[in-house]
């Protein structure tokens, strides 16, 4: 008696590309950010955080594209509009660190649980740069790299359009 195996559906190869940038680019830049923070000692402002989320979800959503398959273009897509929205929130950051514009946040301090914790957790602002390379602020960097993904994922799937 013959099984009948059920077919497996594959996305095209410009597609399979802009699933893998769309699941490594955020995973990269969110591992970085963490590793920054918890081997680094760069503790995060708001809008450090606020980067942070859509990352997350472009995670998700790209890995959710790889679990299906049939919807990987979509999921992709998706995933390439969190990533831009994290390269929006780093445009908007960098240009409070370099003073174009004023922040919406006042400075925060995050993690801490009792009074005696909230004393020994620093004040962190959104309108200094606490590491920067080749003068471009961490926020600075996320906006490049997401900005340029998010064009990069975008191409890939327009050109490998049905």
């Amino acid at each position: 008696m013959a099984s009948a195996a059920l077919p497996i559906s594959t996305p095209p190869p410009g597609v399979a590309l802009a699933r893998l940038v769309a699941f490594v680019v955020p995973v990269t830049l969110l591992a970085g950010a963490l590793g920054s923070q918890y081997l680094g000692g760069l503790h995060p402002c708001e809008m450090c955080y606020w980067q942070r989320w859509p990352h997350a979800a472009a995670i998700l959503l790209a890995g959710a594209a790889f679990a299906m398959p049939a919807r990987a273009r979509m999921l992709t897509a998706l995933a390439a509009l969190a990533i831009a929205i994290s390269g929006l929130i780093g445009v908007y950051h960098a240009g409070v660190e370099i003073g174009w514009w004023q922040g919406l946040t006042t400075c925060t301090s995050g993690g801490a649980l009792s009074l005696d914790q909230l004393m020994k957790v620093p004040l962190i602002r959104c309108d200094q740069v606490q590491w920067s390379l080749l003068g471009i602020s961490m926020a600075g960097w996320n906006a490049i790299i997401s900005l340029g993904s998010f064009a990069l994922i975008s191409f890939l799937l327009i050109r490998s359009r049905p």
